[in-house]
């Protein structure tokens, strides 16, 4: 279709001579638009999870106060297999189990001690055999000479006479 037939106007005279044909809002103008920031909500509020760690925490302090309670007590309940009616029966002092328990420890410390310088000495003697070998042809060197001169034996530092820890 041609200009001259959607204006009915018989060709074109001049751009002047045209009626103005312009696009308008709709009747009723446009919807307004939405410039605001309008975030759903979705999950529980700042308050929810606050009073729910908060009442994690206080529990979780509860369960440790009982333990230590527990812990502090001057008996403790042994609970027996063979007589379940008579389970709570036997009472042991819980500071006479603890005090036998570091006795035990305190009796068995001096073998402990025993057997690891016993690995060191075989240890410290391969090491030494090492040291002969590798430094054979250095003019001088004295093998197990501390290189330090302190004047104190020192032991060599954690785990430098430990094959199983290399």
């Amino acid at each position: 279709m041609t200009e001259a037939m959607i204006r009915n106007k018989p060709g074109m005279a001049s751009v002047k001579d045209m009626p103005v044909l312009q696009d308008g809002p709709p009747p009723g103008g446009f919807p307004p638009v939405r410039y605001a920031r309008r975030i759903p909500t979705k999950g529980p509020s700042a308050v929810a999870i606050f009073l729910t760690a908060f009442g994690a925490f206080s529990w979780g302090m509860y369960q440790v106060g009982k333990g230590n309670k527990i812990r502090r007590s001057v008996t403790v309940s042994i609970f027996t297999f063979m007589n379940p009616r008579n389970a709570f029966s036997s009472l042991i002092p819980l500071r006479a189990l603890k005090e036998e328990k570091y006795a035990a420890r305190r009796a068995i410390l001096p073998m402990l001690q025993a057997e690891e310088d016993e690995r060191f000495v075989k240890e410290w003697k391969k090491y030494l055999e090492e040291e002969a070998r590798i430094m054979k042809d250095v003019p001088g060197w004295k093998v197990g000479e501390s290189v330090y001169h302190s004047g104190k034996w020192m032991p060599p530092a954690t785990g430098e006479l430990r094959p199983d820890v290399w």
